[in-house]
């Protein structure tokens, strides 16, 4: 049976997979500290911290975060307008894999809906920007960016939410996928969804979750999808 909607996990899964200095993350993120006549990486420990009870929040508790909340739990005042190098650090992790337009644009002419679901603590307009730079914003139908909403996957909440924003009700003939076991295909599974596992990332120890789905099936290359879906 033809799925109504294919959603899709972001990074990891539209982008290709990148290994992250966190270090550099929180140096980038210190530039925005306001109210502090220390340089930037006197703040970089209390940021690193902060980030990874922002990760944990969402791992063990599903419960979203913004950037704002990360400098709030650092204690930390900052501008929004002087995360300059922190968007410019992750500005090369953020290229839209070349499979993606032709793989989107062809689902959508078979009549299925396209979404997005990120867990992510960025403003929709840093996605929406990436994604009109390559070509693709229009190519959506919908997307849920869990820095709006109060959860984040492997929540069934917020995999409802985005079914919701691509216009699919049955959870049965809606399909997800992602490049985590946890998050993306033990989340999507028990929300009624069927998974696809993009099996290329080296998630992060302290990002595993406490299960592994198994998936409905494997994409070792996004072209694979229409293939894939037509078998499930």
């Amino acid at each position: 049976m033809q799925p109504e909607a294919v959603i899709f996990d972001w990074g990891g899964t539209l982008t290709r997979w990148h290994d992250v200095d966190f270090h550099a993350e929180a140096l980038a993120l210190a530039h925005a500290v306001t109210g502090s006549s220390h340089p930037p990486h006197v703040h970089v420990d209390a940021l690193q911290r902060a980030n990874q009870v922002i990760w944990g929040r969402s791992r063990d508790h599903q419960r979203s975060s913004t950037v704002a909340d990360l400098f709030d739990e650092a204690g930390l005042p900052h501008d929004p307008e002087l995360l300059t190098h922190y968007r410019e650090f992750w500005e090369p992790h953020t290229a839209t894999d070349p499979q993606v337009a032709p793989l989107l644009a062809g689902l959508r002419e078979a009549g299925v809906r396209v979404g997005v679901l990120s867990n992510t603590i960025w403003p929709r307009a840093w996605h929406e920007d990436f994604f009109r730079r390559d070509g693709v914003l229009d190519l959506l139908d919908g997307a849920v960016y869990t820095s709006e909403v109060s959860w984040t996957k492997p929540s069934p909440e917020v995999f409802r939410a985005a079914m919701a924003a691509v216009g699919a009700t049955d959870p049965a003939r809606c399909v997800y996928v992602g490049d985590r076991l946890y998050d993306d295909v033990w989340g999507a599974q028990n929300a009624g969804l069927r998974a696809v596992h993009v099996p290329h990332s080296v998630i992060p120890t302290e990002q595993v979750g406490h299960s592994e789905g198994v998936p409905d099936a494997v994409a070792h290359e996004l072209a694979d999808l229409p293939r894939l879906i037509a078998d499930l």
